[in-house]
């Protein structure tokens, strides 16, 4: 059963950075999933599917896999570029390099 430990990225929804630099680890999955014939739902054998174990850092993951003897691997996210902070009031100003157009 291998792991894999990574930093989740934050979603559509969010506009700050929290809940942001947590680490998880999740196990991959060892059986396919089958589609149940009468209902159509997904399901799957696999229990270890279910789990998700969240960490506060990258070193309590990693250690938590090595005592407890797991295969796993590591994913690092990319860090996106820093924004420049703009306000509306930038839009207007006398400084502007390029004129304001729609």
């Amino acid at each position: 059963m291998t792991a894999r430990i990574f930093s989740p990225a934050k979603n559509a929804m969010q506009s700050g950075r929290g809940r942001t630099g947590r680490w998880v680890l999740v196990f991959e999955r060892e059986k396919p999933r089958s589609i149940e014939p009468l209902m159509g739902y997904t399901s799957s054998s696999d229990m270890q599917n279910q789990i998700r174990l969240e960490f506060a850092s990258r070193d309590e993951a990693v250690a938590y896999a090595e005592r407890e003897g797991l295969e796993y691997r590591v994913e690092d996210t990319p860090q996106a570029a820093p924004r420049r902070s703009m306000s509306y009031s930038e839009n207007f100003s006398y400084a502007r390099k390029t004129p304001w157009t729609h």
